[in-house]
């Protein structure tokens, strides 16, 4: 087992990832094959040459990218617009995908069944009020209400104070009747 993990580990074969280091990525090499004096001699220029296009390109890029800078800062393109134009074409790539327009449909057509389902509540929550109203324990309850309210309402229309003590005294056995009245029809 412990040969196969350092046969995988050790390709120099691989190739390195973007952004990787090539030199570090390979791991300790194999020694070399023995050169001669000239073929080391032409390598060490090709690593000179390689080095030196490499540092070339970089300087190049560095060049290029204060262009672009200073190109973007002429037109008037912050990083805050350019932020906000990532994030209006990302959007807009999310709302074309399937998997979005297949969960708008499926959030749509719950949403049509949920509002189904409430008006069908509502609606047998009426009919359920509308009976209970019609029930004859609540027109019982319904007209004594209404007599014991045309009966105090005369009595607190009167100014003087003693009859609004007597008044009370009448209301308060209406009340007690009131109280006593419906628990009697149900039984």
């Amino acid at each position: 087992m412990e040969d196969t993990e350092k046969g995988s580990t050790q390709h120099p074969d691989s190739v390195p990832e973007v952004g990787e280091d090539a030199v570090t990525s390979v791991g300790p090499s194999p020694p070399p094959p023995a050169l001669t004096e000239e073929e080391r001699q032409e390598l060490q220029e090709e690593l000179l040459k390689v080095e030196d296009e490499i540092q070339t390109l970089s300087q190049v890029l560095a060049v290029k990218e204060m262009h672009l800078a200073d190109l973007k800062r002429k037109l008037g393109i912050t990083p805050l617009s350019e932020l906000r134009q990532n994030i209006t074409k990302s959007w807009q790539e999310v709302t074309t995908s399937t998997a979005y327009k297949r969960t708008s449909e499926t959030l749509s057509q719950a949403s049509l069944k949920a509002s189904a389902a409430f008006s069908t509540v509502g609606s047998a929550i009426s009919r359920k009020l509308e009976d209970v109203r019609n029930a004859p324990t609540f027109k019982s309850f319904e007209e004594k209400v209404e007599t014991l309210k045309t009966k105090i309402t005369p009595s607190a229309s009167v100014d003087s104070p003693d009859d609004q003590d007597s008044s009370s005294t009448t209301t308060e056995p209406l009340v007690s009747q009131l109280e006593q009245s419906p628990t009697q029809e149900m039984h």
